[in-house]
C-alpha cells in the first residue's frame, strides 16, 4: 500500500512545478501519519510498550501516548 503510493508520490514531489511538488509531499504527509498509525496500533496490539513504540518514533512515551492512546 505505502511502497505504491510512495512512489508515485514521490515521483510527482519531483515534478518542475512547485505547486505541484508541494500538493504531492502534502499527500506523502497523510500516508505517512496513516502508516504510523497503523503501525503504533500493530504494535500495541502486539503487547509493545509505549516507551519502546517512543523509542522507535524518536519522542518521548507521553508524546506517543498522548496522540495514540485511548482514554
Amino acid at each position: 500500500m505505502l511502497a505504491d503510493t510512495g512512489r508515485t508520490l514521490v515521483g510527482d514531489a519531483g515534478s518542475g512545478d512547485p505547486i505541484e511538488t508541494l500538493r504531492a509531499i502534502k499527500r506523502m504527509r497523510g500516508e505517512l501519519d496513516r502508516a504510523e498509525a497503523l503501525a503504533v496500533r500493530r504494535a500495541r496490539n502486539a503487547n509493545a510498550p509505549w516507551q519502546l513504540i517512543a523509542l522507535a518514533l524518536e519522542v518521548s512515551r507521553q508524546a506517543v501516548h498522548k496522540k495514540y492512546g485511548r482514554g
